[in-house]
């Protein structure tokens, strides 16, 4: 059995927009990153006196690597508040990139902090390098908030081992999930060591009302989009399952119903993280494209089955109650910027696209889509796609493996082929990451720029 779901009206409306493409927000924002971090080191070198032995040298590199480390932090945390400026803009899987590229870095700084600063003291009481455990055992006992300081980033190098591509792999989604939640305990361990100790704040009243404030509003954001923004979202739609319908074999959509869901600000292209209160699923939250048109009444997801949580979905019953955090993700009709579009999807990859597929904006042959899947059979929502092609006078197309299991050709020259004009496109993708990059090493090679090849992924 298959479901047919159409976005009624308000998905007419969408395809008769005028394009209006926004940029993206990334390169201001890190500017602004970059210019925080200078402040930090103008703080720093103020704050420095003449380096006239090496003792002063290493205590004095030690606190600026705690000096950015801390900033840093900030701005891990920052990037897991879900503000919807950075979902929406910039890209949830691109905010995702930077946070685990801001995490390493931080743990590097943070380690090379206690290693210089407990040198240097080492090195101030006569010691040597040998001595640098003894005297950071000595530290953590003496001096005031160090024992916090300590929690706080033995915490920090758990979640960083397990953040390890291979090592999360190993444990699962769910617990890798929770366990990165504590990087909010560390981050709040490791800041009261930083005004109790830091030289910089010791002198300079204006730098701990910064540091205050830096941590205060990024304190607030979280409050707010992680904790205030969810409940008010949900005690306000009230969503639960109406239906699951099975599309093809180990694919099903599930519908949810709720109130005035078309007030949710949610997109075509959009996906919220679904936490579903049935059994073995209260405490999984996990990240579904929308694959429809929102309608007031009633949203869809369509979810392969490759894990645990997605095996269970399929056993959801009517009247469960569901539980929502989103919109989030920046794959819409806001990043387009030419008249025509290629969207490309790849399996389950079809769900952003289709809802695509029905609202992006465009006249007749304006819109082609790219289907690729292992058979027909699991072309999931066909049905759906002719008809939407059928009232668009859009183009669809599937590319399918053979009978003896070859793959077909999609490549720069066999895009060409088909699409002649592939160069002047937008084009939307989404897929598994193996799929992703060959699709978009073939539209490079076919003229397309890469401004123009938008994809997002729920790999993070």
């Amino acid at each position: 059995m298959t479901t047919t779901l159409a976005g009624g009206r308000a998905a007419r409306r969408q395809t008769m927009r005028r394009i209006r493409p926004r940029r993206s927000p990334a390169v201001p924002l890190l500017i602004a990153l970059w210019a925080g971090a200078a402040a930090v080191l103008w703080l720093w070198w103020d704050n420095t006196p003449s380096l006239a032995d090496d003792t002063s040298k290493i205590l004095a590199a030690g606190r600026i690597t705690g000096l950015l480390a801390g900033y840093l932090m900030a701005l891990v945390v920052l990037q897991m508040a879900r503000v919807p400026a950075l979902e929406r803009r910039v890209g949830t899987d691109r905010v995702a990139r930077w946070h685990a590229m801001t995490g390493r870095y931080t743990l590097c700084l943070v380690l090379a902090h206690v290693f210089l600063t407990m040198w240097g003291y080492a090195l101030q009481a006569g010691k040597g390098l040998g001595d640098i455990v003894q005297q950071t055992t000595d530290s953590i006992n003496q001096l005031p908030d160090m024992g916090k300081a300590a929690i706080g980033t033995g915490l920090l190098f758990l979640i960083g081992i397990l953040s390890i591509g291979g090592v999360r792999r190993l444990i699962g989604y769910d617990t890798w999930y929770h366990v990165h939640l504590l990087t909010y305990a560390s981050v709040y361990m490791t800041f009261w060591h930083q005004i109790t100790t830091g030289n910089e704040f010791a002198v300079e009243p204006a730098a701990k009302t910064f540091w205050y404030g830096l941590y205060g509003v990024v304190t607030a954001l979280v409050v707010w989009y992680r904790i205030l923004t969810p409940i008010r979202l949900n005690l306000r739609h009230r969503m639960r399952v109406a239906a699951v319908i099975e599309e093809t074999p180990g694919i099903v959509s599930v519908l949810i119903s709720g109130r005035k869901l078309h007030r949710m600000g949610a997109e075509a292209g959009h996906f919220f993280r679904w936490r579903f209160k049935a059994p073995g699923m209260r405490f999984s939250s996990h990240p579904y494209s929308l694959s429809a048109a929102p309608r007031p009444d009633m949203l869809r997801i369509t979810v392969k089955a490759i894990g645990d949580h997605t095996s269970r979905l399929r056993d959801l019953e009517p009247g469960t109650k569901v539980w929502a955090e989103g919109p989030y993700g920046a794959m819409t009709a806001q990043r387009r910027s030419r008249g025509k579009v290629l969207l490309v999807a790849g399996g389950v990859g079809i769900t952003p696209m289709r809802a695509l597929f029905e609202t992006l904006p465009g006249a007749s042959g304006d819109i082609t889509l790219l289907y690729r899947a292992n058979t027909t059979q699991d072309l999931a929502l066909w049905g759906e796609l002719a008809k939407i092609a059928d009232e668009r006078g859009a183009r669809l197309m599937y590319a399918v493996n053979s009978p003896e299991g070859e793959r077909p050709d999609i490549s720069a020259e066999s895009l060409q082929r088909k699409i002649p004009d592939i160069d002047d496109h937008d084009v939307f993708m989404c897929g598994p990451p193996g799929f992703a990059q060959s699709v978009y090493e073939a539209l490079r090679g076919a003229g397309v720029p890469a401004r123009r090849i938008h994809h997002e992924s729920f790999e993070m």
